[in-house]
């Protein structure tokens, strides 16, 4: 569930969370134009709220042909499986209201077992957290003074940074994180930490980044362009 970078010479590229956005990620894909040598990070949130999850998941499978994809897992991924996986049964009905129609409604079925197994395993295999040179990747958040191999899913996975906003990581590496939403579609840059998702499924943008370069590309729900 975790990774260490094997210090790739090609561009590392953080994508913030889709949730479903399949025309925005497209549009950001055509821009980008990953190569073998390049790494995309997505940093999870494939799924929920948007009109297309299966179409999302089914372009980073597919993705993962022409890069070195590096997937990471998000809330809405571990508590969908969850469910799935009769674990938390009784969180059923918050995750439809949570953006689980969507979902469900995207791959024709009424429970997240019917979900095909291909896509659930892709799911199932996202990392926690991803390290290259320079900087480290996770979904939502850190312990500042915790090694990234010592993080709990929690804080990983579900902490806001409206709810604990942290120091810079013990590792002197900047963090690329999505999660919380920056309903303004403005990238959160607190210099040692720069939050991506810049709410795609609302009025926002899908945000991708050249993490060593500063490159953006953002685009909308509808897979429109953002110039400038």
């Amino acid at each position: 569930m975790s990774h260490a970078s094997e210090n790739p010479t090609g561009r590392i590229i953080a994508i913030g969370d889709t949730h479903g956005c399949i025309a925005a990620l497209d549009a950001i894909l055509k821009q980008i134009r990953p190569r073998p040598e390049d790494t995309i990070v997505a940093l999870g949130d494939y799924i929920d709220r948007g009109p297309d999850s299966r179409g999302v998941i089914e372009r980073m499978m597919s993705l993962a042909e022409h890069c070195r994809l590096v997937p990471l897992m998000g809330n809405h991924e571990e508590m969908m499986l969850a469910i799935r996986n009769g674990e938390l049964e009784h969180m059923l009905d918050p995750w439809l209201s949570f953006g689980g129609e969507a979902t469900l409604a995207s791959f024709n079925c009424s429970h997240p077992r019917d979900i095909p197994t291909a896509h659930a395993d892709f799911l199932r295999n996202c990392r926690l957290w991803h390290e290259s040179a320079r900087h480290i990747f996770m979904h939502a958040g850190y312990q500042a003074n915790v090694p990234l191999e010592k993080q709990t899913p929690g804080e990983l996975l579900w902490v806001s940074l409206r709810q604990s906003r942290p120091g810079p990581h013990m590792s002197g590496k900047t963090a690329i994180v999505g999660h919380t939403a920056q309903r303004d579609g403005q990238i959160l840059d607190l210099g040692y930490l720069k939050c991506i998702d810049t709410c795609c499924y609302g009025d926002g943008w899908l945000t991708a980044m050249d993490v060593e370069s500063g490159k953006i590309w953002q685009a909308d729900k509808e897979g429109r362009l953002r110039e400038g």
